[in-house]
């Protein structure tokens, strides 16, 4: 008999025609494991966001680029942002048209600013500098800014991208020096985006934004685009039932919003925003294996191999992820603990999951660690010399496919010169 503590994969039947004891078999642990069905789900969620006709969803792929990834969102009529050169090579693998790519660039260098322009993706800008720079490099051209309008909202704020105390965007006192680098080049201001924070649970920091936005816009008579950004939230507490962000209401007071602004300004134009987290992160579990369980002094510990090089996010934001327990042979041993779930790098901050109140884990138990496909693969690392996992996709079908494989000892050996 099979014990599975499983309040979301369960009802979601998020394995489709496999189980976690399957994959694990099939392609070890640390394991992504991605569902598309899921993901094709919260793609759609945003394109029908609003009713405004000219609306893009500009998916932020720094969340995750896995080109399988990318080529499900392509399909699913998103576009995308990119911010090194790295990502563009990996968007055109995906299938993305250079039209379809929007540069948001931070402190990029010459050499990276002329490579995009020759490639004729859009740029958007986000200092007085790299605006000098595009105008040496691109007279004439066509550019975009981001602006700072002041406000900020984010669940960390190592991730709150607006307001006063960010490296972001141009603040509000540049404006009028912002007119005349523009002039001195002859360059055409066809966008305006921002970008406030991630995470956002409570839409009205993001409205009020939106609002700040289109009233500075108003003096830029010749725009094309404005692209306020993304920070969608998703419950990561979800197994104790938080409530979704109702993008219902959301989704009216922006299309009023909309329809304010184009009525004042004359004409249409494209709004765009920027959801990454909103894309990626429910569509994936992270599977690791118990190898120890032990208790220090009055502490208990079940000790996995899911270290923070394979998911950074809680030991760098202090961040919150569900996780579930799956027993192949074996039941409920119907005791319940608080118990912290570590994991196997040598750092006393390698904590996934700190004393929560789980049923007791065992070795050799498979932990799933929710929400896990925004900045998981992303931002992992082979820090300890540790192999980057394998990443699997549950397919429509309910059948599971690699879709990258797992670092090899000779990936962490190649690079360096004899």
């Amino acid at each position: 008999m099979a014990f599975y503590y499983d309040g979301y994969t369960g009802p979601q039947k998020f394995w489709g025609r496999t189980s976690p004891e399957e994959l694990v078999r099939e392609y070890g642990t640390p394991l992504y494991v991605y569902n598309e069905r899921i993901l094709r789900e919260r793609c759609r969620e945003m394109k029908n966001l609003v009713k405004y006709p000219n609306f893009a969803v500009n998916y932020s792929a720094k969340a995750n680029s896995n080109l399988h990834f990318l080529r499900i969102v392509r399909e699913e009529g998103l576009v995308v942002d990119a911010m090194s050169l790295g990502e563009i090579a990996v968007e055109e693998a995906a299938g993305f048209d250079h039209d379809h790519i929007f540069f948001i660039s931070n402190n990029m260098s010459r050499e990276e600013m002329a490579a995009v322009i020759e490639k004729g993706i859009l740029i958007s800008v986000d200092s007085l500098s790299q605006l000098e720079m595009f105008g040496g490099l691109c007279p004439g051209g066509d550019i975009c800014v981001r602006l700072n309008t002041g406000i900020g909202a984010g669940h960390s704020a190592k991730v709150v991208t607006g307001g006063h105390e960010t490296k972001f965007a141009i603040d509000l006192g540049k404006i009028e020096e912002m007119k005349g680098i523009l002039e001195k080049y002859n360059l055409r201001l066809v966008g305006v985006n921002q970008h406030i924070g991630s995470l956002f649970m409570d839409p009205e920091p993001y409205l009020e934004s939106m609002k700040a936005l289109l009233e500075l816009c108003k003096q830029f008579p010749d725009l094309k685009i404005i692209d306020f950004g993304g920070g969608f939230g998703v419950p990561y507490h979800k197994l104790d039932g938080q409530e979704r962000l109702d993008l219902a209401s959301l989704g009216r007071r922006m299309d009023e919003l909309f329809a304010e602004f184009v009525r004042e300004y004359g004409r249409e134009v494209q709004f765009k925003i920027e959801p990454g987290r909103y894309i990626s992160a429910e569509c994936c579990v992270l599977l690791g294996k118990v190898h120890a369980v032990k208790t220090v002094y009055e502490n208990k510990y079940a000790g996995t191999d899911l270290g923070f090089n394979v998911l950074v996010r809680p030991v760098m934001y202090d961040s919150w992820h569900d996780v579930e327990i799956y027993r192949e042979d074996g039941e409920d041993t119907g005791r319940r603990e608080e118990i912290s779930v570590v994991g196997n790098i040598c750092e006393s901050g390698d904590i996934i999951a700190k004393k929560r109140m789980l049923p007791e884990i065992l070795e050799n138990d498979i932990i799933g660690v929710l929400d896990a496909g925004a900045y998981g693969y992303a931002m992992s690392s082979n820090y300890n010399n540790r192999l980057r996992p394998a990443e699997v996709l549950i397919q429509e079908d309910g059948k599971a496919r690699l879709i990258r494989r797992r670092d090899t000892i000779e990936d962490l050996l190649r690079g360096f010169p004899e």
